[in-house]
């Protein structure tokens, strides 16, 4: 075994989900991350903890989609044992991340619905989502799969304590301003984020990590934005994703390639055309887009923005939560353009104030 998968594993354990003794630990993955649930299984019984894993995979929810034909219900069994788990770890392994390219929208958008209970009990955990290196990840990122080790490792294997640190300067002017604007290329917008509550994401629940985020004022985005990365939903891939924005709303869109997956997605329910979160990122150990918003999301320099579910933790006791099955992550990279927090550039052609 390639020991950075151990010492992956020690930093899930150890500072991601602090698993203690006598705690329940569910795993969820695929087979191909087989290597980092033995290495995850030490770590657990080092602190007499009590694993569980379930393995599934695309092409398993691929067949069940395809030949189910009636009302998808919540999984009830899978619903129980993550409400009897203390710890909820989501492994990203998947051997083929296209076997969902020919489900159609509406039945991906069903089996959100469904398993929104679940999403929401798993997020009421000490929780985490990390990635495995396989095949399918590196051909994604163009990359060998040795290259790809090598890049996921990098994220991962570093003083999250360090970054902590450097993220909490954001974290704080997050929290006191009221103003965000933002423009760019095809962009010029404008949101609230008064009276949120900004995340220092440092490896906690994402592994990598590299973030701050907050939730924006659920009526407050006003203008048009350009996200010049790819956004992957459940295999598909849309490109060009241009969004038009009034009273919080997305009432108008476009996107380059994938329009009908994009319609999909902000068909979903009332939330999924409404923003979520506002994120920028930080991390600088992330140099490229790979295509898996795990780690494209934490790029330095960027800014990403989701349609649909805000999280709990983000939306202060004055201001309502957008609620939706959904939570799709759309990255815009700001290295051509600026961002302000009530008037003061934060961020600007892609460094940070402490940077230049």
């Amino acid at each position: 075994m390639d020991s950075r998968i151990r010492e992956h594993a020690k930093v899930l354990a150890d500072w991601s989900t602090e698993i203690g003794k006598d705690d329940n630990i569910l795993i969820r993955t695929s087979d191909s991350a087989q290597e980092l649930v033995i290495a995850l299984y030490e770590e657990i019984a080092k602190r007499e903890a009590k694993p569980l894993t379930v393995f599934s995979d695309n092409e398993s929810m691929r067949a069940y989609l395809k030949n189910y034909e009636g009302e998808l219900d919540t999984p009830e069994h899978f619903l129980a044992s993550t409400k009897k788990s203390d710890v909820v770890i989501s492994i990203s392994s998947d051997p083929n991340l296209m076997a969902m390219n020919d489900v159609h929208g509406r039945k991906i958008a069903d089996l959100h619905r469904a398993w929104k209970p679940i999403q929401e009990e798993r997020m009421a955990k000490r929780w985490c989502v990390t990635q495995h290196p396989t095949n399918a990840q590196a051909q994604m990122a163009d990359m060998s799969l040795e290259e790809y080790k090598d890049f996921v490792y990098g994220a991962v294997l570093i003083d999250w304590e360090e970054l902590h640190d450097k993220q909490e300067t954001l974290r704080e002017k997050l929290n006191e301003a009221s103003q965000v604007y933002i423009e760019g290329p095809k962009t010029e917008i404008t949101l609230s984020i008064e009276g949120m509550i900004a995340e220092n994401s440092d490896g906690k629940k994402n592994m990598p990590s590299g973030e701050v985020f907050t939730a924006p004022v659920l009526n407050s985005a006003k203008g048009k934005i350009f996200f010049d990365k790819p956004v992957i939903f459940q295999g598909h891939e849309i490109e060009g994703v241009k969004l038009t924005f009034e009273g919080g709303e997305v009432t108008d869109y476009t996107a380059n390639r994938g329009e009908e997956s994009l319609k999909s997605l902000l068909s979903t329910d009332d939330g999924s055309k409404r923003l979520g979160e506002l994120g920028i990122g930080t991390n600088r150990n992330i140099d490229r887009f790979t295509k898996n918003i795990l780690f494209d999301e934490k790029m330095g320099g960027t800014i990403h923005m989701a349609l649909g579910r805000a999280y709990e933790e983000n939306v202060g006791k004055s201001q309502k939560r957008n609620e939706s099955a959904i939570h799709v992550d759309m990255i815009k990279d700001m290295s051509e353009g600026k961002m302000e927090l009530d008037g003061e550039p934060i961020l600007e052609k892609g460094k940070f104030p402490w940077e230049h």
